[in-house]
């Protein structure tokens, strides 16, 4: 039985629009857990970051900074297999880091290399600040404040002044 024309319509929407959202995912999705490494390097190309984990396997990471707020983190075993592959510049990521107990060291390779860094002098401190979406829909920046001794000792987020309409076509 033929459908009517208005299901048919609507039918066929709801199939574009499964379509569209899954050509729309993102680099960190639809990889597998146990699936070789070379699966995600054949799609994204070799990382720009590589960094040793401490159970002998490796992380890969994809920035998109300076100007992008996504990093792509891929997890990898000993064995060369996925572990898991996530987008690492994000709140709830941030918030993992603990005060008094992370490195610089921490910080890179749970992040990778910030957007940005600076020192404070009077503070003496030194700053590593990362842009990301918060909640894809704010652009804001993430900020990592070390002591002398490469120990973080305070977080910090802000807008990112790159987007600020205020600051729009100043020059």
């Amino acid at each position: 039985m033929p459908l009517e024309p208005h299901r048919a319509t609507r039918a066929l929407a709801a199939f574009g629009l499964a379509l569209l959202l899954t050509a729309c995912a993102q680099p960190w999705q639809n990889y597998q857990a146990g699936a070789d490494a070379s699966t995600i390097t054949a799609r994204l190309g070799p990382p720009r970051e590589v960094y040793d984990l401490p159970d002998g396997g490796k992380r890969l990471m994809w920035p998109t900074q300076p100007l992008g707020e996504v990093t792509t983190a891929a997890d990898i075993d000993a064995s060369g297999k996925i572990v898991n592959v996530r987008q690492v510049l994000d709140e709830n990521e941030f918030y993992k880091a603990q005060i008094g107990t992370w490195t610089k060291k921490d910080v890179l390779v749970n992040f990778g290399r910030p957007v940005e860094t600076s020192y404070f002098p009077l503070m003496k401190r030194e700053v590593w600040t990362y842009r990301y979406m918060e909640a894809n829909v704010w652009y804001m920046m993430y900020s990592f404040y070390f002591d002398d001794q490469g120990i973080l000792r305070l977080t910090q987020k802000t807008p990112d002044p790159l987007h600020d309409p205020d600051r729009r076509n100043v020059f």
